[in-house]
């Protein structure tokens, strides 16, 4: 069965995705942009509908969202129409960003590394930083150790293996090596705490706004079904929590001649 075009996998869902994804804890995007010399320029690669592009912008002197899909693009646009000149949005990806070389100081992958190639797309972003800039790769993980967490992984694992059968390959690698070829060198890696609550139409929401979830179907009904049972089970004054943190692994921008590198 054929792959489909990860520049159609969230076509679509910019609504649902932009009401229900969690975002990410301050002390993380504080700890990406600590001790950078001013001004603060940031690149967000795969952007979506611009969760991470806009905590970073209250960090940051700008920021520029970069993502292939117009239907996150637009979204984004929306909600960030009242950040002015700070923060803007461009169609490209995580291999061709369509920015100019060293306009950046800080690249960021919030969720999305897994979904480039990363021999092309960190000589891309070396390409895009300054001398000594730093790449940070950003992930929401989830910690299976509750009941209710732990039924949210299953159906989560059903909806990927459903998805690999329709030509949805999915990627989960969030221990990304950034030192592949030499364009980076590991600096730290840190975690944050970053639980999820919601009620049940966000519970519902959540699942929804993955790449990997079934769109209709006996299926998509059945696994509702089942997180529809969990909430009941696990609901605290009708709110649930999922349990995850949030991973930030950052590098520094080895210095290279890149006409010299290949």
């Amino acid at each position: 069965m054929s792959q489909r075009p990860v520049t159609e996998c969230f076509t679509g869902l910019s609504e649902v995705y932009s009401r229900h994804r969690p975002g990410y804890p301050v002390e993380a995007i504080e700890a990406i942009v600590a001790g950078m010399s001013r001004p603060v320029r940031v690149a967000d690669v795969g952007s979506g509908t611009g969760i991470s592009t806009r905590l970073l912008a209250s960090h940051a002197d700008s920021v520029i969202g970069i993502d292939p899909n117009e239907d996150m693009l637009s979204q984004a646009r929306r909600a960030s129409s009242t950040d002015g000149h700070r923060v803007e949005y461009r169609r490209g990806t995580g291999e061709q960003t369509g920015l100019d070389t060293a306009l950046v100081n800080v690249v960021v992958c919030a969720q999305s590394f897994h979904w480039f190639d990363p021999h092309a797309a960190l000589a891309e972003f070396h390409r895009i930083l300054s001398p000594h800039g730093r790449l940070a790769l950003m992930w929401n993980i989830r910690e299976d150790h509750d009941a209710f967490t732990a039924g949210y992984g299953e159906v989560v694992h059903r909806a990927q293996a459903d998805a690999r059968q329709r030509g949805l390959v999915v990627h989960n690698d969030h221990h990304a090596d950034l030192t592949i070829d030499g364009w980076f060198k590991l600096v730290r890696r840190q975690q944050f705490p970053n639980p999820h609550e919601f009620g049940l139409d966000g519970l519902l929401g959540r699942a929804r706004s993955a790449s990997y979830f079934p769109r209709a179907g006996p299926l998509r009904d059945e696994l509702e079904g089942v997180l529809r049972r969990l909430f009941q089970l696990h609901h605290r004054n009708d709110r649930v929590t999922l349990m995850q943190s949030t991973e930030v692994t950052m590098g520094r921008r080895v210095d290279r001649d890149v006409a010299k590198s290949h």
